[in-house]
């Protein structure tokens, strides 16, 4: 019996009958064909998920008015006949495994930007404010991002239009034409996106709808675009097809803008207009780059679910609450009736098996997700969805593990996450694999990471979980050189031994003050080289060395409580390099009281970071009153400080420890040392190319599925 039992509980929306309350929440993937059909890829894409389990799919933002109206590259498109048959592939390969699917309808009014870079009219329901002051968004992205954005040419500006009444029945009719077209390719139901400052949310906002018609403002004249939309599909498919919308609960951070009292009104409106159901979202005014997370995309835990269970109290329609929410409290919120169904998004891109794996209470084998927003990301810069811990998002039509027919002895070097994953997949497949790990711990850079950003330590044990439920030999405090390996007989020697962090050549990095990459590292982990231990002082020493005693070093959570306490470093921390590295680690430090500086030499601060991911680092970095330099060039370091130059300005910031968070790069001495003694070597990770967690999963997946 599973152990979720509210959440398996079978359920209707409407005349749609449900298997379990889990539904894949609607969300953008880039995933469709160039002219906006439904190929292959987005088509394997969704029989992953359905075949995973899931109760219901909603595929998100699909166009009503393809090309027009659309905010992504690779939209969806229902604009016209001609997409029905690429859609009703897709719901019958949906179907064959059980699941329900819905399609949610979309015009991206204001945010249409394909329209803007194309040269089309922009539909709003007035003149959108201009934007707020003082955004720091443009900041924080790299000039390598920029050039990645659609923009407007500059021969063809930009122009509103501000809809007449005529548009509004054009309006209204593309969502009931798409909405029939949905029903004849297959589609279980409709949801109509009314949300995040889309066309029909620009209506509902006081904020951004101006009018001064019936179309304009009381709540009542600002929801008749939503009524006259539900009366026109209802029309189209009748009214027992399953119908219903996503809504925001709250326009973040905009005065005006659509609030709690809002959102109950209108779905009490769309409860007596014959609705089924409503998904409860929000969104924030994008004053800077970190509101995007706390809507739509939330990162706190269960972010939405309050306003979830205020829309329930209110309404007797079934009310959708998406947002972060585990299983165990997506069970309990159904049990204490303040939802009746959950939306999982990101939860479905890291693992489409995650319903299917909770049902049979497997729950430690589900593939987390680390919330490190690399997905969402793929939207900014115009590409295709992609998840940093599953390789095979979006790439289903193409990569397979297949069983060997010819069975190879594996030796994997290094038990960090590329060659965990190297090691798993290539055992999965049949092949006889044994890992060797110099240090006594598994995880590598994944157990560093894990202390300044405990998401990954849900990704560091579920690795350890399948290397330990799988048939890999594992062999930890292991030096292997070129002589060692000859007594395994390895047909294959897989290279993951991660990349080297050296000490730059600055003036002044001899001091005993100053440490590389790899010695912080070390200090945080006990794992302690001579040469790392001679720069100690005799005290700290001596509380390392109880650390590694008492055992407190062996663990992420200890270690984490321990630094709160004390750690080998001084108050006040100059990080040199503004990197993945050198941010996390400043928000690290900067949480346990640390006065931080980091001297970037760059523009760009953390390019190895996803957008989105970057501007919550450097929201949080703000919040700990980091100080951040960017274009500082290093001059010297002396006894008690940083000296630094920024343009032709000299600079010196106090520093009681110094960290070099440069140097990282990837290290094949001992890949070539094997090479040359006649192995057949593939190098992975770190030691192939930087590429951080999502490149470790990635190139470990693929080598092991390539043997």
């Amino acid at each position: 019996m599973t152990a979720y039992q509210h959440l398996f509980k079978p359920s209707k929306i409407g005349e749609l009958s449900l298997r379990n309350r889990i539904i894949m929440a609607p969300m953008g993937s880039n995933y469709a064909e160039k002219d906006g059909h439904c190929g292959e890829r987005i088509q394997a894409y969704y029989e992953a998920r359905a075949k995973g389990g899931v109760g219901l799919i909603t595929m998100g933002v699909v166009s009503i008015a393809y090309p027009a109206g659309t905010a992504e590259p690779y939209q969806v498109g229902i604009s016209k006949d001609e997409f029905i048959p690429g859609l009703k592939a897709l719901t019958d390969r949906v179907h064959k495994h059980g699941a329900k699917i819905s399609l949610q309808l979309q015009h991206a009014g204001k945010t249409s930007t394909r329209d803007m870079a194309e040269g089309r009219e922009v539909w709003v329901p007035s003149m959108p404010p201009p934007p707020p002051k003082g955004n720091d968004m443009m900041q924080h992205v790299t000039m390598k991002e920029v050039s990645t954005f659609v923009r407007p040419s500059k021969d063809v500006p930009v122009t509103m239009r501000v809809m007449d009444k005529a548009d509004i029945r054009q309006m209204i009719d593309w969502f009931a034409q798409a909405a029939k077209r949905a029903k004849a390719a297959g589609f279980d139901g409709i949801e109509i996106h009314a949300a995040h400052t889309y066309i029909i949310a620009g209506f509902l906002s006081r904020y951004y709808n101006q009018r001064d018609d019936e179309y304009g403002g009381n709540i009542e004249n600002r929801a008749r675009l939503l009524l006259e939309v539900i009366a026109a599909i209802q029309e189209q498919v009748g009214k027992n097809y399953p119908l219903w919308l996503r809504l925001d609960a709250e326009e973040l951070g905009t005065d005006g803008g659509i609030s709690i009292e809002d959102c109950i009104a209108v779905t009490k409106m769309v409860e007596k207009a014959g609705l089924d159901a409503v998904s409860i979202s929000a969104y924030a005014n994008i004053t800077s780059g970190a509101a995007f997370t706390e809507a739509p995309i939330v990162h706190k835990p269960a972010g939405f679910l309050d306003w979830a269970e205020q829309v329930s109290n209110a309404v007797s329609i079934p009310v959708i609450a998406v947002g972060r929410i585990e299983p165990k409290i997506a069970d309990e919120a159904i049990a204490d009736g303040k939802c009746d169904f959950v939306g999982m998004g990101r939860k479905l891109l890291a693992d489409p098996e995650l319903p299917n794996k909770l049902f049979a209470n497997k729950e430690a084998n589900v593939r987390p997700c680390i919330y490190c927003y690399v997905c969402v990301s793929q939207i900014f810069i115009n590409q295709r969805v992609k998840c940093a811990v599953n390789p095979r998002t979006g790439q289903e039509y193409k990569l397979n593990l297949i069983m060997t027919d010819k069975p190879k002895n594996i030796v994997v070097i290094g038990g960090g996450p590329a060659g965990i994953e190297a090691a798993v997949t290539a055992s999965n497949r049949g092949h006889n694999v044994t890992l060797l790990e110099r240090s006594k711990r598994l995880g590598g850079t994944l157990f560093f990471a894990t202390l300044a950003y405990k998401e990954n330590g849900q990704l560091l044990d579920f690795q350890k979980r399948q290397l330990a439920e799988s048939k890999v030999t594992v062999k930890l405090g292991v030096t292997v050189t070129p002589e060692t390996l000859k007594s395994y007989q390895a047909d294959e020697v897989y290279v993951a031994t991660g990349a080297s962090r050296d000490m730059p050549n600055i003036k002044g990095s001899e001091h005993n003050h100053v440490w590389s990459g790899e010695q912080l590292r070390q200090l945080l982990t006990g794992e302690i080289s001579p040469s790392t231990r001679a720069q100690l002082s005799l005290y700290q020493r001596v509380m390392v060395g109880c650390g590694n005693l008492f055992g407190l070093t062996k663990s992420v959570e200890a270690l984490q409580r321990l630094s709160h306490i004390w750690m080998p470093l001084g108050k006040r921390v100059t990080i040199i390099g503004g990197g993945l590295v050198g941010l996390e680690l400043a928000e690290f430090l900067g949480e346990r009281g640390r006065k931080v500086t980091v001297l970037e030499q760059s523009r760009d601060l953390g390019a190895e970071l996803s957008i989105v991911r970057r501007w919550r680092v450097l929201h949080n970095l703000k919040h700990f009153d980091v100080e951040v330099v960017r274009q500082a060039n290093i001059i010297s370091i002396d006894e008690k400080h940083v000296h630094y130059k920024v343009k032709d300005e000299n600079h010196c910031v106090i520093s009681d420890t110094v960290v070099m968070a440069t140097g990282i790069a990837t290290d094949r001495k001992l890949a070539d040392a094997i090479i040359e003694a006649g192995f057949e070597v593939k190098v992975i990770g770190d030691s192939n190319k930087v590429g951080y967690i999502e490149g470790a999963i990635d190139s470990g997946y693929r080598i092991g599925l390539a043997s």
